[in-house]
């Protein structure tokens, strides 16, 4: 729905870049959300919900406070590089390192994770949907023509890449022409998208090598080994898992169900909660 409403109509995203940006539209999905999962006030629920490792003690207190008035009984919060571990079903209390890279829509996160515990982290505030700004932006200096926030991952879906991977295929695209305000088209090839895309995802490598640098001498001798396991929607970008092991020398494994690891995660910290309860987040004090 975004960009094809009336104007009665408002679609708006509650979250952006891991943070809450509308409090009550949140709290009406969270509502909406327990509704379909047959909670309600008779029969509270315990939740977990998985947040951004760089998420505030502020942005913690207002995501526990839309699930209390949404209706939970008990909200308990995990990071989410240890959710999409878990999800991965990577050995994490075992004396051994396992680096997750989580690539979302608003977040990237980086963790190497060892007995339990997180050993090395860095995360940043740029992930899918700064690609598709990137697109948009690209496609408006260039060809002075503009197009919609869903065009732009229509764009990065069809042809986008982070490594050269030899496709040759086109892409045409229908925008208003910013001086005519006429429709007009254009066609893209996959060079100049990689081109277009290519600060967000140099930025999500920047946080890859800082975790390594921070990562002991004898948990990094584990990644050579073990490798990178590359998770969330941004890692289906075609080439990222070849531009990560050619920056970092490591080789890269692309997680099953990438998209739906982390809440896979998620679902067996509820299922064995007391065994995994330890890799929670302290709640944030008043």
């Amino acid at each position: 729905m975004i960009g094809r409403t009336p104007g009665h109509i408002v679609a708006v995203r509650p979250l952006r870049g891991g943070a809450i940006t509308d409090f009550e539209i949140t709290e009406r999905l969270i509502r909406m959300l327990f509704r379909r999962a047959g909670v309600s006030r008779l029969h509270r629920a315990r939740v977990l919900i998985c947040v951004p490792s760089a998420i505030t003690h502020v942005e913690q207190r207002a995501v526990l406070e839309a699930a209390r008035r949404a209706g939970a009984a008990q909200t308990f919060l995990i990071e989410q590089p240890m959710a999409a571990a878990i999800g991965a079903s990577l050995p994490i209390h075992e004396p051994l390192g396992n680096m997750v890279v989580d690539v979302g829509g608003g977040t990237s996160e980086v963790a190497v994770i060892s007995v339990g515990g997180v050993v090395a982290l860095d995360a940043a505030r740029v992930g899918g949907f700064e690609m598709d700004a990137a697109i948009q932006a690209y496609v408006r200096n260039k060809y002075g023509v503009a197009i919609g926030e869903r065009t732009g991952e229509e764009i990065k879906l069809a042809i986008g890449s982070a490594f050269a991977v030899g496709d040759r295929y086109k892409v045409e695209v229908r925008g208003r022409d910013l001086t005519t305000g006429t429709a007009k088209v254009i066609v893209l090839d996959p060079d100049e998208v990689r081109d277009a895309i290519d600060e967000p995802v140099r930025a999500i490598l920047e946080i890859i090598v800082r975790a390594l640098g921070r990562t002991p001498p004898d948990l990094a001798q584990d990644l050579i080994l073990r490798g990178v396991h590359l998770a969330g929607g941004g890692a289906l970008l075609r080439g990222m898992d070849r531009r990560i092991s050619k920056e970092t020398a490591l080789p890269v494994h692309l997680v099953d169900a990438p998209l739906e690891c982390v809440v896979h995660g998620a679902g067996r910290c509820l299922e064995s909660f007391d065994r995994l309860q330890d890799l929670f987040l302290d709640r944030p004090r008043a």
